[in-house]
């Protein structure tokens, strides 16, 4: 199933409107943002555990801004090779460094330099330097080797991308035989008009580039991942200027998303 995104869209103006979002967020998380943040949001409304939050650095929970929860899709094991796809402040990819510790191993990807540097110090941190490794990348060309790794998380990021197929052929490629994809992300309940599509401030706002359910599992299907479905939903956008720009009948939300790589 491809989805195409607008043919006049800019995609190099894309990434460098994302990595200025970004950027901002690293460097003054209380700013002005169009989309929620922090452990407030991260508890209340994604469910994450609030202990576990706890003993991560503060300054890496204070960047958070994911659009749900994809540890709680599936477990993680003391051993395992972790992806991060797109990992911003680390608060996902440290947590699960905790979850493989011992001879695991939990790799960050992200094209935003200071968000690279965020999840360092707060690896440092945490105690954690020894097993999480950070990657300048995107996610259409993954810097990890094919077939290396047991659990790709992603939260949020899909949605950034305008060439969604070749993300999920990345992520096909990545995962050992076997491996898992604890996938969250934003889906609207109907197709997005084209003036939203071609809007790049809601692109960056994790809006535009938004699917629906059915989308997400016909494209894990077409890319040889099997057992996609919806595992939980949030109301992620709730009181944001995002969600203010756009119609009700839209309900823009997010979802926990889990699909397995057939193995060979």
């Amino acid at each position: 199933m491809a989805i195409a995104c607008p043919t006049d869209l800019n995609v190099d103006r894309l990434r460098a409107q994302i990595r200025e979002t970004y950027t901002r967020l690293a460097q003054s998380p209380d700013g002005d943002f169009h989309f929620h943040r922090g452990p407030r949001y991260a508890t209340d409304v994604l469910r994450y555990d609030r202990a576990e939050l706890d003993v991560l650095p503060s300054a890496c929970v204070a960047r958070f801004a994911g659009v749900g929860n994809p540890l709680r899709i599936g477990p993680l094991r003391a051993g395992q090779t972790v992806l991060d796809h797109a990992c911003g402040s680390g608060v996902d990819l440290l947590l699960a460094a905790r979850r493989v510790r011992g001879a695991g191993r939990a790799i960050g990807v992200d094209m935003t330099p200071a968000m690279r540097e965020q999840v360092v110090v707060a690896a440092e941190e945490a105690g954690l330097a020894n097993i999480v490794e950070v990657r300048a990348g995107l996610f259409e060309d993954l810097p990890v080797a094919s077939g290396s790794v047991d659990v790709m998380i992603s939260n949020g990021v899909v949605n950034l991308a305008p060439d969604k197929t070749r993300v999920f052929e990345e992520i096909a490629r990545v995962l050992r035989p076997g491996g898992r994809l604890y996938l969250a992300d934003v889906v609207v309940e109907r197709e997005l008009k084209l003036e939203v599509r071609e809007d790049p401030d809601l692109w960056a706002g994790c809006i535009a580039g938004a699917l629906q359910e059915e989308e997400l599992e016909a494209l894990a299907a077409d890319v040889g991942l099997s057992g996609g479905r919806v595992t939980e939903r949030f109301n992620c956008f709730a009181g944001t200027s995002a969600a203010s720009k756009l119609s009700r009948d839209l309900y823009v939300h997010s979802v926990n998303f889990v699909a397995s790589k057939v193995s060979s």
